[in-house]
């Protein structure tokens, strides 16, 4: 019988899930494996059984367990990018989470751009000129906003794709939902004609660099393109 220290019922639950995690990653469990149940846990961890049906609660919260009736406990490797669809409109309610979660997008985008060119095909360069192209021929009709912000959203996913990494093609795709959701830029009126030039001869000249497998070229564009998710958030008094 494992024995667990007497604290608050919080700390106890907290415990225990963390002492359950453990254990499951140390045994090295498959998807689908049986575990125990709660009541099996409450007498080894020498517990009651709210406290072990609130750490088991936390672990299926991140998708690591999951209850089956009569069964008991199953074990789970959960998907992280589903983990994270799941945690993101709770993490961006406010400026300064927001804030975060676009510094995360630009150093995901920005450092994934070396593995994009490493990986990138002729075809799916092919495919992003192409891109580049229809944001040229949507950047400068007010009418056509919806289309530049989906072309917009292609351009930077097959980046990502080229990658060659799904969980960081997937990351990109919810972080860029998010911030056509949640980031105040988006709501931002027409843009003046140099600003527009200026973002279509990024798309550009970021197709030339992945074209010749250039990355330090390909990465300054990048940095420059993504400025603007380097916000600070205003002081909240």
């Amino acid at each position: 019988m494992t024995l667990i220290n007497k604290e608050s019922p919080n700390s106890l639950a907290l415990d225990l899930s963390e002492r359950i995690r453990h254990r499951i990653q140390s045994a090295e469990f498959t998807d689908g494996d049986f575990f125990l149940t709660e009541a099996e846990l409450a007498e080894e961890y020498n517990v009651s059984r709210r406290i072990a049906r609130e750490a088991v609660n936390r672990l299926c919260a991140l998708g690591l367990l999951e209850g089956r009736k009569r069964k008991g406990l199953i074990v789970r490797h959960p998907d992280p990018v589903e983990v994270w669809a799941n945690c993101l409109p709770s993490l961006a309610r406010s400026p300064e989470k927001l804030a975060d979660l676009a510094h995360f997008r630009y150093a995901l985008e920005v450092g994934a751009i070396e593995l994009a060119i490493k990986n990138a095909s002729e075809e799916q360069i092919t495919q992003l000129a192409a891109l580049a192209e229809e944001f040229q021929q949507t950047a400068g009709t007010p009418e056509d906003r919806p289309r530049r912000i989906e072309v917009e959203r292609q351009f930077h996913g097959l980046i990502l794709e080229m990658s060659g990494s799904p969980i960081i093609a997937d990351m990109q795709k919810l972080l860029a939902t998010l911030f056509e959701n949640s980031y105040p830029a988006r709501e931002t009126p027409v843009l003046t004609e140099e600003t527009n030039q200026r973002i279509i001869w990024q798309h550009f000249e970021l197709v030339d660099a992945i074209k010749d497998r250039d990355v330090e070229r390909a990465r300054s564009v990048m940095r420059s393109h993504l400025k603007y998710l380097l916000f600070t958030p205003p002081e909240t008094t």
